[in-house]
């Protein structure tokens, strides 16, 4: 029977999606506060599409990155910091620049097909003395050999751990059971499971992924993330506690950080609208969520075909300017009467 699991809060790295990556200085510093106070050990700060990631691209943050990694460590506490790092927006030149703030854990993200493209970054963060972790992105689209040869990639590089990511909310808890199993059998790293809430299951997949054994899992207060957001953490936390499961976190206080310090923070209610939901059915990049709405918008063409299009052709993050690409081919479409 498993007895306990280590659950990594992202609260403040996948929530930012959902703020326009707007939480401030004083934001970061509360809800850090309240993390630490409830028993979180690992607390995951950095843009949503990871470090250096304030872009037109992927959304500008009107907060200096450097300004928010200094707000965390004031209430940091004996917790970890962490942070996620894309290779080709985040750069390993940047992560040395940012040693002053006490950054003990790095997810070095790549989609499922290309962990060969964060060798580098991976070897380099051990360099440096940080715990990595090999994220892989959109795992829902290959099989689950496929996600494991690519894991053994990360796990050849120096990963301590490696992450399944749900990054579209399509799985289901059979197919979590599936791939979180491969990898608990092939590999001999700890693993872990993020997921997101497109199709209502990111408790249930979170919990199909830690009855494969799972020794990783991701939240975040509120579920607030990209899209229709990830697992609550204070949910996962009351859920694992009546399992008999051991987190280490106070249920209560997790609840008063969801309730008191985010909540009024949240620029819109996280519910699983027909966009959101089409994510999920669909298997498009949950963070394309606020950019294919805009785009959608600005070339009036329906929001759902836009995504449909996007998961037809597996469109993947990095690839952002294909949604204006498809938005202005489906408008000519509708221009023309076709």
């Amino acid at each position: 029977m498993i007895k306990s699991v280590k659950i990594i809060d992202t609260t403040l790295r996948d929530g930012m999606h959902a703020v326009s990556h707007s939480f401030s200085p004083e934001n970061v510093a509360n809800l850090v506060r309240k993390l630490v106070e409830a028993g979180s050990n690992i607390i995951e700060l950095s843009h949503g599409d990871g470090l250096n990631g304030s872009s037109i691209q992927y959304g500008l943050s009107p907060y200096n990155e450097r300004e928010l990694l200094a707000a965390a460590n004031k209430n940091i506490g004996n917790a970890k910091l962490a942070a996620m790092l894309i290779p080709g927006i985040g750069t390993v030149k940047y992560l040395e620049s940012l040693q002053e703030y006490n950054i003990k854990i790095v997810r070095v993200a790549t989609h499922v097909t290309e962990a060969n493209a964060g060798e580098q970054h991976i070897k380099e963060c051990k360099k440096m003395g940080m715990t990595t972790i090999g994220f892989l992105m959109m795992v829902h689209m290959v099989s689950a050999e496929a996600i494991l040869e690519q894991a053994k990639l990360f796990e050849s590089y120096g990963a301590d751990v490696v992450y399944c990511a749900d990054s579209s909310g399509a799985m289901l808890p059979d197919d979590v059971k599936k791939k979180i199993g491969m990898l608990k059998d092939n590999l001999k790293i700890p693993v872990g499971f993020h997921a997101h809430n497109n199709l209502g299951l990111a408790v249930g997949n979170s919990l199909a992924a830690i009855e494969a054994g799972v020794d990783f899992i991701d939240t975040t207060l509120r579920g607030i993330g990209a899209s229709a957001g990830n697992a609550p953490h204070e949910v996962m936390a009351a859920v694992l506690s009546k399992m008999g499961i051991e987190t280490g976190e106070d249920v209560n206080i997790l609840m008063d950080a969801a309730e008191d310090i985010l909540a009024p923070l949240m620029k819109r209610p996280l519910v699983i609208d027909k966009y959101a939901l089409v994510i999920g059915y669909a298997g498009v990049y949950g963070s394309f969520f606020l950019h294919a709405k805009r785009v959608a918008e600005k070339f009036g063409v329906d929001e759902r075909e836009l995504l449909y299009e996007l998961g037809r052709q597996k469109i993947i993050g990095g690839q952002e300017d294909k949604i204006i690409e498809f938005a202005y081919n489906l408008s000519k479409k509708i221009g023309s009467g076709k």
